[in-house]
């Protein structure tokens, strides 16, 4: 069967000429944009007609009444709370979706609470308030009224002359579906999903019996809806078919992601500080990074061949970037340094495995870091290398820097192409929004270094320590205890370490036999496996990082590092490739046996702002029943077995003919209860948001510090963030999506069963005078200026 997409959209368009009662809505707006780069301008005017001469894109190519007021998320699998806060504040009245776990979509069926007001922020209040509707029968038709050139359901046959006139036990099945499916409403406003996947090619035989269905069916005013204040995770569509295998599938392109998403938040500022006006060369990246977000893209429930052509657009858009880099650098960076800039600048994307092809053997080199975000930030640099060099600051300075060897397991990886076996290690200081210039010269032989600042220590000694932290280890290199020196509060630990469940090979043949894969995480049994029963402990001290690097085997290990003045541990870890000459599927999980008394409870992030209470095998809206212990905590892991779920192939990734290495970090944080929200997103930022090196470096952030002395309006000058572009002689504010001003803005009311009103004046307009704007904790404000 043919399932191209564009096949589907010329269908549409000739069927919705036909008959301008017709109406179709259509979310891909990927493929519409391939599609609508390939049209006439006479197609292209009739689409512009279709949709009444009327999001960024729709509005600029289309006008102003395509601006969607409804979420429409019929396919995505688990939607956390902060994208209804997120919708809400974009304008939308509403979000309709499909996707829901089982057992709760039963309760809400029996208890008609399929449709109600969705609390999205506990800072925001109203604001966060979004209508949502589930929808009863996924996003398939009712039975037997499918009428797509795929199925064999009887079309309407409407003339009572012939023998197969069927139109009043084809009405009466429709209206028979449509009462059973509004069972689960309190409203008799149901809507009737008519369509699946890759269907619409032959739009015609749909909407001629649409229109028939419709014309022969059709011969509560004030209701009171229920509340929800947390989200849909995990999603599970049988007893054995929990939807948490996506968390963790494709953890390389999941990175990757977040990787490209630094390069082009970097370029954007770049472009725009300077003044260069080089969108043109952003396109593809920020293209390939909206094709990315896709919930079969970065969940990483596609094949194989899709997932590399993701990887592949993103790589290009990354190359055609540094164009603007280079301009941006060119144009922004100091004239007179004491010593020249390295030009052009140049990316090293294998930093993580300590490679960086282009700058091995060079006698001088420069790197510039770029910070993006509106803080000052203290990054530790590792640059591999494969001589020694003296190291200065943009003053000239000399900076320490300590000469470390690169670890077997990182030279061990496969197709690792680089030379080096050492690496610098230096701490530098970028103030917001600023860069800094490291300038790399060869050091002549007086000047080699001493080794007598590297200290090996034996394991049974094995700790580290800085200003903050103590971190302990037993002589078996198992992690002991983490000990906050200054509030004097310590984590001890039962265990640490890597293990792997055995992936349940099912045939997919019936519910009982799902099988672990792409979407789905379903151990064999509950019981874990120790990746090895042994492992080995290596102690190294500098001034700048103190290091333990334990090795379980040859494919898994973990460098325990504390930095100097850090307040958090990082654990790097490193897995892969995993074995699987046994044919045993292996779903690897890295697990922190501590002696916290927790009760269950557990927090997690929403999109990385607010923070959610979980308990464990436990949700707030329905009797919860488990079937299978299912693991909260999986890092990452591999199939060897499909899950029937759409993907139909296994996962189980390679580069270069070998099993995927995958390398990741974690921060681990001893704080009280009370400080906790301060020192969580600090090293979030750390983690995720820190510059990267590409000599020419990248991160974007946002901060959003929730304890008491952070959660505070503050008052923010416009004029002073664009100084150095201008004077501000205009300005707008706009809804969260850009797509309309604030002051337009109206939201349909909806009233709870605790009888409270959605109702808030969004439109409020947030300046206090001129260009100063207040900004509560939590929000996101979208202007529209105007410089001159």
């Amino acid at each position: 069967m043919s399932v191209r997409v564009q096949y589907i959209l010329d269908s549409v368009i000739e069927a919705l000429v036909d008959n301008p009662e017709r109406c179709f809505i259509y979310v891909e707006i990927a493929f519409f944009w391939r599609w609508w780069n390939e049209q006439s301008n006479d197609t292209r005017n009739i689409v512009k007609k279709l949709v009444n001469d009327g999001a960024k894109f729709l509005r600029d190519q289309v006008g102003d009444c395509a601006r969607p007021k409804i979420a429409w998320q019929i396919d995505p699998f688990g939607h956390s709370r902060e994208a209804a806060s997120l919708f809400a504040q974009m304008g939308f009245d509403g979000v309709f979706f499909a996707r829901l776990d089982y057992q709760d979509e039963d309760r809400r069926n029996q208890t008609k609470t399929m449709e109600f007001v969705w609390k999205g922020s506990v800072n925001l209040d109203r604001r966060s308030w979004l209508f949502t509707s589930i929808l009863s029968n996924f996003y398939d038709p009712p039975d037997t009224f499918c009428f797509d050139q795929s199925c064999q359901d009887p079309p309407i046959m409407d003339d009572p002359r012939l023998h197969d006139y069927n139109v009043p036990e084809r009405v009466q099945g429709f209206i028979n579906a449509a009462h059973d499916q509004a069972k689960g409403f309190v409203t008799n406003h149901n809507i009737m999903t008519m369509g699946r996947d890759f269907q619409y090619e032959n739009a015609h035989t749909w909407f001629t019996n649409l229109d028939k269905l419709m014309k022969y069916v059709n011969a509560q005013v004030f209701i009171q809806w229920t509340s929800k204040t947390d989200d849909f995770f995990p999603y599970g569509d049988t007893p054995h078919g929990f939807w948490t295998g996506f968390f963790t599938s494709r953890l390389a392109f999941k990175r990757y992601e977040r990787y490209a998403n630094n390069i082009l938040q970097v370029t954007r500022q770049l472009n725009a500080f300077s003044q260069i006006n080089l969108r043109h060369s952003i396109f593809d990246l920020n293209e390939a990074m909206g094709i990315a977000q896709h919930h079969d893209a970065i969940s990483a429930t596609e094949k194989q061949h899709v997932a590399d052509d993701y990887a592949q657009r993103l790589s290009k858009g990354i190359d055609k970037s540094a164009n603007v880099i280079n301009n941006a650098y060119a144009k922004l960076l100091p004239k007179k340094s004491q010593l020249p800039m390295a030009a052009p600048q140049f990316r090293c994307q294998y930093l993580n495995i300590s490679e960086c092809l282009p700058i091995e053997g060079q006698n001088r080199f420069t790197s510039t870091l770029r910070n993006p975000t509106i803080h000052p930030v203290t990054y530790h640099v590792r640059v591999p290398v494969t001589k020694e060099y003296l190291i200065r600051d943009p003053m000239g300075n000399v900076v320490p820097a300590e000469y470390r060897p690169i670890s077997n397991m990182t030279q061990n990886i496969p197709a690792r192409e680089s030379s080096a076996r050492n690496q610098y290690i230096f701490t530098v200081a970028l103030s917001a929004l600023g860069f800094s210039t490291y300038y790399f010269e060869i050091k002549k032989v007086s000047e080699k270094i001493e080794r007598k600042n590297v200290t090996k220590v034996p394991k049974e000694m094995c700790y580290l320590k800085n200003e903050n932290l103590r971190v302990e280890f037993d002589d078996q290199g198992n992690l002991h205890q983490i000990i906050n020196l200054k509030k004097n509060i310590s984590v001890s630990f039962a265990a640490q370490g890597f293990y792997w469940y055995t992936s349940f090979p099912g045939n997919n043949s019936a519910i009982e036999f799902q099988a672990s894969g792409a979407y789905v995480f379903r151990p064999l049994t509950s019981e874990v496996q120790p990746v090895s029963t042994t492992r080995t402990i290596t102690c190294t001290k500098t001034k700048t990082v103190q290091s333990a690097l334990i090795v379980f085997n040859e494919w898994v290990s973990q460098e325990v590092n504390l930095y100097q003045e850090m307040s958090s541990v990082e654990v790097e870890w490193t897995v892969g490739p995993i074995p699987i000459d046994d044919n045993v599927g292996k779903e690897i999980i890295v697990r922190y046996d501590t002696d916290i008394d927790s009760a269950s409870k557990y927090s997690t992030d929403a999109n990385g702002r607010e923070v959610l209470e979980r308990i464990r095998n436990y949700r707030p809206t329905w009797n919860y029943s488990i079937v299978e212990n299912v693991s909260d905590r999986s890092q990452g892991g591999g199939s060897i077995h499909d899950d029937s779920l759409g993907v139909d192939e296994p996962l189980n990734e390679t580069a270069f003919g070998k099993g995927l290495v995958v390398r990741g970090r974690h921060l681990l944080i001893v704080e009280s209860p009370a400080n906790s929200g301060l020192a969580h997103r600090v090293a979030a930022q750390q983690l995720f948001m820190s510059p990267i090196i590409t000599f020419a470096s990248s991160q974007i952030s946002y901060a959003n510090y929730s304890n008491q002395t952070y959660s505070q309006p503050v008052r923010i000058d416009l004029q002073t963030l664009f100084k150095s572009l201008g004077t501000i002689t205009g300005v707008i504010e706009l809804a969260l999506g850009a797509n309309l001003p604030l002051s337009q803005l109206q939201r349909l009311s909806w009233m709870t069963n605790n009888n409270e009103s959605s109702h808030i004046d969004m439109s409020k307009s947030s300046f206090l005078k001129d260009t100063i704007v207040m900004l509560n904790p939590m929000e996101i404000k979208t202007f529209q200026v105007t410089l001159s």
